[in-house]
This record gives C-alpha cells, sequence and structure tokens, in this order.
C-alpha cells in the first residue's frame, strides 16, 4: 500500500511537471494569433501541437530531474507534511525556472534549438 501510495504522489507531481512545462511554452510562445477559419486552421493546429508536444518534453525534463532529487536527497531529508510538501512545490519551481533558463539560452543565445 505505501508504494501504491507512492506511486500516486510521483503521478501527481508529474502531471504538475508536465504543465508547468506547457505553461512554460505558453509563455515563451505567446497567444495564437492565427485564425482558425480556411487554410489558417493548419496552421491554428501546428501552433497548438507544437505547444503540447515540445512543453510536453520540458515537463518530462522537470518531472526527470524533480523526482530524481526527490529519491535520492528530499526524500531522506523530509518528513510527510505540509512543510515537505510545500518544499517539493518550491523544488519544482526552482527546477521549472532552471530548465526554462538553460532552454532560453540555447535557444536564443547559442542558437541550439
Amino acid at each position: 500500500m505505501k508504494t501504491m501510495k507512492q506511486l500516486v504522489t510521483y503521478i501527481v507531481w508529474m502531471i504538475l511537471s508536465l504543465a508547468l512545462g506547457i505553461v512554460y511554452m505558453r509563455i515563451l510562445l505567446g497567444p495564437n494569433k492565427v485564425p482558425s477559419e480556411g487554410l489558417w486552421y493548419l496552421f491554428h493546429i501546428f501552433y497548438n501541437l507544437g505547444l503540447l508536444h515540445i512543453g510536453a518534453r520540458i515537463g518530462g525534463v522537470i518531472a526527470l530531474l524533480f523526482i530524481i532529487s526527490d529519491v535520492f536527497y528530499l526524500k531522506k531529508k523530509l518528513k510527510n507534511n505540509i512543510q515537505a510538501t510545500l518544499t517539493r512545490f518550491m523544488l519544482l519551481l526552482g527546477i521549472a525556472m532552471i530548465v526554462g533558463g538553460v532552454h532560453y539560452i540555447l535557444e536564443k543565445v547559442v542558437d541550439v534549438i
């Protein structure tokens, strides 16, 4: 039962990190200004698919880094209470900012992506 509870907890953290990745891409790309009628509908679909595809990849990287840090470091240091949950959430936001910063540097400065 303990393993099942831990698995469900990590799934919730993964969903939250995927949402953070998609939100980051939405902030980076801005609103979709392409009309959704006629031939432009295809570009409208490509925008949404790109938003979900790249946002999910970035969210996956955030989830992977968070789970690795939680399993190897935080689980040993924190007890299961509200303070531990807030600490984990702040770590998740910090990892999201670091991944977003690295993505921005690789895309705009180094021009690799």
